[in-house]
């Protein structure tokens, strides 16, 4: 997903002509350990587990694993940290902004490195995450830097003698569980505004990449933080995760992942101690082409949008509708764009698509493959694997796709385009919305009046208009329905990390 200021979500757009920046040499990978109170430490249990490179199946390293008991000893320190008294409370908003800004300092010294190794562990472009992930990061913390200092209350007139006031306080220890396709971008959405307004913050990365988050342990070390501010424990969603979302000392608990495990979350927080919620979940998210749109601009962000990290988006243009009377061109300018892809060494600077994350999410996206052409959609490009290249598959369209098919309902997470064809504004309206998910939308066409109703009508978060994964720090981002509550980025996030106080007086004297 791009962010701030580019709205490609490839190579192509937005990136600097040669030469590019060029992976570092990563002999030793230096932080496996949990990173608790501003320390290393092993895990209680002693535990490790692996994490591979996805490109080549190869062991990158070890990785402490932490579970309950680690969790709770993270969950103390932010406790600790976070008391009235302790020098991150009494730190004045500014110094709060300055160390922000010192942290987006120190990413930028380390720009090239943590892009190295978020295409290690994730197998995404190094362009991509150097380019985007990188700069999405970055930008969102320098973004909340800017507003550690002004996030205020208000007055407001009562009746009677009284004068009454609100402000702003911090939530406590927020707990973030954070997923595998963004790792360090979901990084920052999630420490950046909490750290803005004041909370101390339990981060779990997702075990398939957690070396970029375990980097930025030692930065926000090295940029200052008072030890407990955030702590970082490694492990996995049913021992890890589910601690933190179950924990009665954590305040609130933000997720970005599956549904399914969305509501698990939900669930733990509600019978633990009711605490706060924020939920961004999946997407089956619609574009609608119409017939007087740029034709050559929609095939081009239509597909960005559903290849874009190899699939493995919530936001993945996955429904892709099309006006009748354009259907057949749409397709047929898809597969000759898709024929484009270059497929190959993540590390590569001409390679704009690389291995999906995992043997499990490779297996789930050829069965789903396999539903679509047995349900009777039309294969028209890819659909198979990459021969003795282990998780590469090839980007995949399909056209006659119809709403009932698993392949129009279910999320895919994987490159596979799914092109369907409508006759009418209200009837494609209807299909679009007729989903338990409501993320994010897209409309293709010349018509102002035309983008307006529509982007009204259709039930999602977000509606990008001739344009797709347009994000930027400063706009609001989560969903409607199952796809999610809250809102992250912008201002908007600042409320889900702040208590309102009102303090009322009463006033003795009179004039």
């Amino acid at each position: 997903m791009a962010q701030n200021g580019t709205t490609a979500n490839g190579v192509d757009e937005g990136i600097p002509a040669m030469p590019f920046p060029q992976p570092v040499k990563v002999q030793d990978i230096k932080y496996t350990k949990l990173f608790i109170n501003n320390e290393w430490h092993t895990s209680i249990k002693g535990r490790t587990f692996p994490t591979f490179n996805p490109a080549t199946g190869f062991k990158i390293c070890d990785v402490e694993e932490g579970d309950k008991a680690d969790v709770d000893k993270a969950v103390e320190a932010a406790k600790v940290a976070g008391e009235r008294g302790s020098p991150w409370r009494k730190m004045d908003v500014s110094s709060r902004g300055r160390l922000l800004q010192k942290l987006a300092d120190l990413m930028e010294r380390d720009r090239s490195l943590l892009a190295t190794m978020e295409t290690m562990d994730t197998g995404k472009p190094f362009l991509h995450s150097f380019f985007i992930d990188l700069d999405g990061s970055i930008k969102t913390l320098r973004y909340y830097a800017g507003w550690a200092d002004k996030i205020h209350g208000k007055t407001m007139p009562v009746d009677d003698n009284f004068m009454c006031f609100t402000k702003h306080e911090p939530v406590g220890v927020c707990g973030a569980i954070i997923p595998w396709n963004f790792p360090l971008m979901m990084f920052m959405w999630k420490i950046a505004p909490a750290l803005c307004c004041g909370n101390t913050v339990v981060i779990k990365p997702a075990e398939q990449t957690p070396l970029t988050a375990l980097h930025v342990g030692s930065l926000i070390k090295e940029a200052g933080f008072p030890p407990g501010v955030v702590n970082i424990v490694p492990g996995f969603g049913p021992t890890a995760g589910a601690a933190i979302a179950s924990h009665i000392g954590v305040d609130k608990v933000a997720f970005t992942g599956s549904t399914e495990v969305g509501q698990l979350i939900k669930e733990a927080a509600a019978k633990s101690n009711l605490k706060r919620v924020t939920l961004e979940l999946g997407g089956k998210n619609p574009c609608i082409v119409f017939a007087d749109s740029d034709l050559q601009l929609a095939v081009e962000e239509t597909q960005k949008g559903v290849f874009f990290n190899q699939g493995q988006c919530c936001t993945a243009a996955s429904r892709v509708f099309v006006e009748e009377s354009i259907y057949e061109e749409f397709v047929r300018h898809s597969i000759e764009s898709a024929k484009n892809i270059i497929i190959g060494d993540p590390m590569d600077p001409r390679t704009s698509h690389g291995p999906q994350i995992d043997q499990k999410q490779f297996d789930k996206i050829l069965e789903l493959i396999e539903s679509g052409k047995k349900e009777g959609a039309k294969l028209e490009f890819g659909g198979v694997a990459i021969e003795d290249t282990g998780l590469f598959l090839q980007p995949t369209i399909f056209s006659g796709v119809k709403d009932h098919m698993r392949i129009a309902r279910e999320e895919i997470f994987g490159p596979v385009q799914c092109i369907f064809s409508f006759k009418s504004k209200k009837e494609v309206i209807e299909r679009a919305n007729s989903t338990k998910y409501g993320l994010v939308a897209a409309v293709f066409t010349k018509s102002m009046d035309r983008a307006l109703s529509v982007s009204s009508a259709l039930d999602t978060g977000t509606v990008w208009v001739n344009c797709y994964n347009a994000l930027h720090a400063q706009c609001p981002f989560g969903g409607y329905k199952m796809s999610g509550n809250g809102r992250e980025l912008g201002e908007y996030a600042l409320a889900e990390y702040s208590e309102v106080k009102a303090v009322t007086i009463k006033l003795s004297e009179t004039l």
